[in-house]
């Protein structure tokens, strides 16, 4: 497996997620280019991607400042996260229902394929597995 990765080999298997549904998929996809863990912000969708060796890639802010509630809402964004894995809503809609449901960011562990969701006060309110 390479050890470096580019953000335009990111964004060609982004390109490809229309929904939630898509997510397994884009996975597979980065794990193949050597991606072993993500950290996004829902704030404006900054994302830190890390490979071996202690390599790490910025991605640029993708929209304007999304406000996160102060208060974490569980239950409203296991619905809102249901909805986008099924399909309903795009990945825009999907960040700010949870910036509405209190969630700061999400990482994702490539090698444990789990995804974690966090409060701005560092709490995991959720955490799923990823299909393989």
């Amino acid at each position: 497996m390479k050890t470096m990765f580019t953000l335009d080999e990111i964004t060609a298997a982004l390109a490809k997620v229309r929904s939630g549904k898509d997510f397994p998929e884009y996975i597979r996809e980065i794990r193949k280019i050597g991606v072993i863990a993500f950290e996004t912000r829902v704030k404006d969708n900054q994302t830190i991607y890390y490979g071996s060796d202690h390599y790490e890639l910025f991605s640029p802010p993708l929209h304007e400042d999304l406000h996160i509630a102060a208060e974490s809402n569980k239950e409203s964004f296991l619905n809102n996260l249901k909805a986008h894995q099924s399909g309903e809503t795009d990945y825009f809609r999907f960040c700010k229902d949870c910036a509405r449901s209190g969630i700061e960011k999400w990482v994702v562990e490539l090698r444990q394929l789990t995804c974690t969701y966090y409060d701005s006060d560092g709490n995991a309110i959720f955490c799923e597995s990823i299909p393989e």
